[in-house]
């Protein structure tokens, strides 16, 4: 029989053949790394036996689909380790992850870190021990049986849930309910460890138990685990709440849980990268607008966004009327498009915003600037003619580029996110809008993968997710095409006949969150950023108090020139000094004493570089106002 391989060959092999004999007929490389495969789009086990025109890829460990059910299976393994030593433990579920897997467990006694390498043992255990995972189809009230028996109550709550006939898989005595596919045997995981231990509320729901949730990664190969492993030591040391405090950049606080506290240095930085942006917009024929950040229930009924963020939102009433804290900006400023009548001549209209917006996030998943509850979105909204669609996309997709590269992140991959099972407005609109992204993509030569089912509820979208230095890749800006919300608030342009028409919008936002944006960027550049956006870009150091005049002088030209200086006039030696400016990352130092100060120079230092000898002052300010300069 005839199978087709991706490349749209057909590929002949023996009837009644399974993935795993395909993979070995086409080499015997992709045998060894093969993990699973899909099979007319559907994720299946390499034991899986193939039909006649059956489309199948082979998945391996270099894939992303790989990846996935590499961990999952991995979950498995740590779960029937927990049960192997904790006998009274409860499962609930065990995805994978974007890096490694976790499980959720039900304890009677706590699971604690110390207890981390006796159930990583016991995972190698399961593991040399090379058991099949075994695909089973059970009727539900053979599944439901075994549950009760086994005193399951999350995975009888998960049955339910389940329509049609369920799936378990088989690890020797053990199994768990799972649609799968898995690994062929727990031999394939060669290296295995448990990262952390936090806490989770059974579904997301705060009003369930609280049940203990470990985290793992696994590889192919132990030189594999070792590599990531030393990564999460360099990300430990680059951890962005740790250089908060280290820099004095911001905090944050009980008294406001997931809402950031920007000091005066992380303020400067916030700015710098806020006035860079605003300038850029300015020259791009961007209108900057600002819109109120509480308006009433009503508005977010008619966006959609009622039904979709409740439970995210934050209300008040005001004059006996229920009003939401935004959660995002849009409707604002279709409400400014709405104010005045528009002529088919004044498109593109641009409009850009960076608007406070306030999501309400659990408690649990709140992590330094990452995942706060209040944060500024760099938003626009383009109103456009239907033929201005791809022109005005490939000008933001050009857009986003280049301000990435201005920040240090000229790698990134890309992702079309179709329509959602749950959308808004007519189907054939959206496909007339995915057409028109991928169309953009594909006439700009861009590399970029399907994301199928997640666009946004109004629209598909092109999401941007930028590479930092430990190859880590971060979720940041999106551009999204919307014929849903012009319908929705009734927008309206007069064409070149007079007849009344419909804009087109597109959402984009470049940063995504600024405070998620300079997380990335702090771990990013290891705290030490480019001289440009540093908040203290000179440090002036005194040798003693004889030199403390020609300090200030130092200063003063230094200011004068635009560069953000500052003073360290503090009782300490200067060797304490100098080690207080290296360990706040500051780009320059100019140390100054009494021959200095006679001779008009100063010693010049440089971060992590150390003495660069002796300067003018001119030359000094120069040369630092030079690097400080912002980028053209």
């Amino acid at each position: 029989m005839n199978v087709i391989l991706p490349d749209k060959s057909a590929r002949q092999i023996a009837d009644g053949a399974t993935c795993k004999d395909l993979a070995a007929a086409i080499s015997p490389r992709l045998a060894r790394e093969a993990l699973a495969a899909s099979v007319n789009g559907k994720p299946v086990d390499l034991a899986t036996p193939l039909h006649e025109n059956d489309a199948v890829q082979i998945v391996t460990f270099d894939s992303a689909e790989g990846k996935s059910v590499f961990w999952h299976s991995s979950s498995h393994i740590m779960a029937q380790a927990v049960q192997s030593l904790y006998p009274t433990a409860k499962i609930a579920i065990g995805p994978a992850i974007d890096n490694g897997f976790y499980y959720d467990f039900d304890t009677d006694k706590p699971i604690t870190p110390d207890d981390l390498p006796a159930i990583e043992a016991k995972c190698m255990e399961i593991i040399r021990a090379k058991i099949p995972f075994v695909r089973a189809e059970v009727l539900k009230q053979e599944a439901e049986a075994y549950f009760t028996e086994k005193s399951e109550p999350y995975k009888i709550e998960l049955l339910g849930d389940i329509e049609g006939q369920p799936s378990m898989y088989l690890q020797g005595p053990w199994r768990d309910l799972c649609r799968g596919p898995h690994v062929p045997d727990t031999g394939y995981i060669k290296a295995i460890k448990l990262t952390s231990i936090a806490g989770a509320y059974w579904r997301g729901n705060e009003k369930n138990k609280m049940l203990t949730r470990l985290y793992g990664i696994s590889f192919p190969k132990q030189s594999q685990l070792d590599e990531y492993i030393k990564m999460l030591e360099e990300a430990a040391k680059r951890d962005h709440r740790k250089l908060g405090r280290e820099l004095d950049l911001f905090s944050f606080h009980a008294e406001g849980a997931g809402f950031p506290f920007w000091h005066g240095r992380g303020t400067t930085l916030y700015n710098a990268i806020m006035d860079y942006s605003r300038a850029k917009h300015v020259a791009a024929g961007y209108q900057e607008v600002k819109t109120p950040m509480i308006l009433n229930e009503e508005l977010w009924h008619r966006s959609g966004h009622w039904d979709k963020y409740r439970e995210n939102m934050y209300f008040t009433t005001i004059d006996e009327v229920t009003h939401a804290v935004k959660p995002m900006n849009c409707p604002g400023g279709l409400l400014i498009y709405k104010n005045s009548a528009h002529s088919y001549r004044e498109f593109p209209i641009k409009y850009c915003e960076f608007g406070l917006v306030h999501r309400h996030e659990k408690a649990g998943v709140l992590h330094g600037l990452f995942r706060v509850r209040q944060f500024t979105q760099d938003d626009a909204h383009i109103f456009c003619l239907p033929e201005q669609i791809e022109p005005q996309i490939m000008e933001v997709i050009d857009f986003i580029i280049s301000m990435y590269r201005t920040f240090g992140f000229p790698d990134f991959a890309m992702e079309l996110s179709t329509r959602p099972d749950k959308f808004m407005g007519a189907p054939e609109l959206w496909d007339k809008a995915e057409t028109a992204l991928k169309h953009v993509l594909d006439t700009k030569k861009l590399a970029y993968k399907i994301n199928p089912g997640d666009g946004a509820f109004y629209g598909p979208k092109i999401d941007f997710h930028v590479k930092d230095c430990l190859n880590r890749s971060w979720q940041c800006g999106t551009v999204q095409l919307d014929f849903q919300m012009p319908e929705r608030f009734e927008l309206e342009y007069a064409d070149a006949d007079g007849s009344k028409k419909r804009p087109v919008m597109i959402h984009r936002a470049l940063f995504g969150s600024m405070e998620r944006f300079i997380g990335i960027m702090l771990e990013h550049y290891a705290g030490a950023l480019p001289v440009w956006l540093s908040p203290v870009q000179a440090k002036v150091i005194p040798i003693s108090d004889k030199s403390m005049v020609y300090a200030q002088q130092v200063l003063a030209a230094c200011v004068a020139a635009g560069i953000r200086a500052e003073l360290d006039d503090r009782a300490e030696k200067m060797g304490y000094k100098i080690r207080d400016a290296e360990m706040k990352k500051i780009p320059f130092m100019a140390i100054v004493g009494e021959k200095e100060a006679e001779a008009k120079t100063v010693s010049m230092r440089r971060h992590t570089e150390g003495d660069l000898g002796s300067r003018s002052l001119e030359s000094f300010v120069a040369d630092v106002a030079a690097e400080a300069k912002k980028p053209s």
